[in-house]
């Protein structure tokens, strides 16, 4: 199965819209909704939420109208999100005091799951084909 993702760059950027998307629900409507359960301050989880919904348009973009060229488009979003996961880690240290064990445990799992999708991307553009 990842082979078949990885050998269809149009697929990685759909994947990463989707993931994007799914960020940008929970970033910017789910946890504000329980802020105190996980305590990271809401206008940070707007911010966030905004990020991530650019990245979805951008990769939207993309996986509509794919070009030939895509390699430096994939290589772009696989860079904004390695920045993004050190934007987070960065707001989950400057915020340790506030977040909850809850809190921690979304902003880490999201951070793994965002690497798994840049390693996807990068393998995908060292592909030969």
């Amino acid at each position: 199965m990842l082979n078949k993702i990885t050998s269809n760059p149009k697929l990685v950027f759909l994947l990463d819209c989707l993931g994007a998307l799914l960020s940008a629900f929970l970033l910017g409507v789910a946890l504000p909704s329980f802020q105190p359960i996980f305590g990271m301050p809401s206008n940070v989880l707007y911010g966030l939420a905004a990020l991530a919904a650019l990245f979805a348009i951008y990769s939207f973009w993309n996986y509509r109208w794919f070009k030939e060229n895509w390699r430096p488009y994939l290589r772009g979003i696989a860079i904004v999100n390695l920045l993004y996961c050190c934007l987070t880690a960065a707001l989950v240290i400057y915020f340790r005091q506030e977040l909850t064990q809850w809190g921690l445990l979304y902003f880490l799992q999201e951070m793994v799951v965002i690497m798994v999708v840049v390693m996807l991307e990068f393998k995908t553009i060292a592909r030969k084909n």
